[in-house]
């Protein structure tokens, strides 16, 4: 089985973008109940000794269960008896964001640490359609449900041995994109070593040094832009929250966030390919990252984005 991620950009109309953005924050406030009853029963599920019960803990009855995923998915129904509003989006798609609370739940459970959080307004950016009966990708268009077409710039096709298995919707900036899933049920079998290797070493004063003497200098994204994010970060401090000022300033430090991501994931892609191009096998060091990017030369270690 072979799963890939294409990305491409699509151009939603008006009245389209106003529904995205609609199911974004109707999506996000089931979101937050459903973590708000998690972090209910776990409060009344313990008794601080330094406290009185009655001012710091949460009554709850005994018998009541843990909201696990499969209680607060069927407790959707009747939810939307009580509240109208979520019936505005598509059952399976509200139902992918419970299934996202929980995600991070075990997640917590499994490391110890970080807790889920609660999405504040305009933090929920993304859309999960987790099914379609045929292809919603056509030549110039995706169709999604309640929605219609939406105009896609289909850059490369999709191969036609190929299943779209799944859909995200991704608002970044102002810029919205379609995140397909697709797979093919086929056995990759496991290549053999072979041909000419290449050695890569990386680091902070020369980005990446090859085995064959090809050197390639830092790039040094965030640095370049650094004193202009500061300059429209500083101004967005000043603003006053939810005001139209606010939003528009929001909005060009977003813009330069993007900018700066999509300029470093193009480097990455250009120098992957040529490592690819030059060398029939890749061999590199075996680091920790995320141990890494923790000591004094973090930021700029994540600038660089080794992993």
């Amino acid at each position: 089985m072979i799963t890939l991620n294409y990305r491409y950009r699509i151009y939603p109309n008006t009245t389209q973008q106003q529904t995205l953005i609609e199911w974004m924050e109707i999506c996000r406030s089931a979101y937050n109940y459903g973590l708000r009853s998690i972090k209910d029963w776990c409060n009344s599920r313990k008794c601080l000794i330094d406290r009185c019960s009655v001012e710091r803990e949460y009554i709850l009855g005994a018998d009541l269960k843990f909201p696990s995923e499969v209680n607060q998915l069927n407790s959707l129904p009747g939810a939307k008896k009580k509240f109208p509003q979520l019936g505005k989006v598509p059952s399976q798609v509200l139902q992918q964001a419970i299934k996202q609370l929980h995600r991070g739940w075990e997640y917590f459970q499994h490391r110890g640490y970080g807790f889920p959080r609660f999405q504040k307004y305009g933090q929920f950016k993304s859309l999960l359609f987790p099914q379609f009966k045929e292809n919603p990708v056509t030549d110039s268009h995706i169709k999604l449900p309640k929605i219609g077409a939406i105009v896609i710039n289909l850059h490369r096709p999709i191969p036609s041995e190929f299943v779209v298995k799944q859909v995200r919707i991704i608002n970044r900036a102002d810029k919205w994109y379609a995140s397909i899933n697709i797979q093919c049920n086929v056995s990759a079998p496991e290549p053999m070593p072979h041909g000419h290797a290449i050695g890569v070493d990386i680091g902070l004063e020369k980005f990446l040094a090859t085995s064959d003497g090809v050197i390639v200098g830092p790039p040094k994204f965030l640095k370049k832009m650094q004193s202009k994010l500061k300059s429209l970060q500083r101004r967005l401090s000043r603003k006053q929250k939810r005001s139209n000022n606010y939003s528009r300033q929001r909005l060009k430090v977003a813009r330069l966030h993007h900018r700066i991501d999509n300029t470093r994931k193009d480097f990455h892609f250009q120098v992957a390919h040529t490592l690819c191009d030059t060398g029939d096998m890749v061999f590199m060091e075996d680091l920790d990252y995320q141990t890494t990017a923790k000591g004094m030369f973090g930021k700029h270690m994540l600038d660089a984005a080794f992993g």
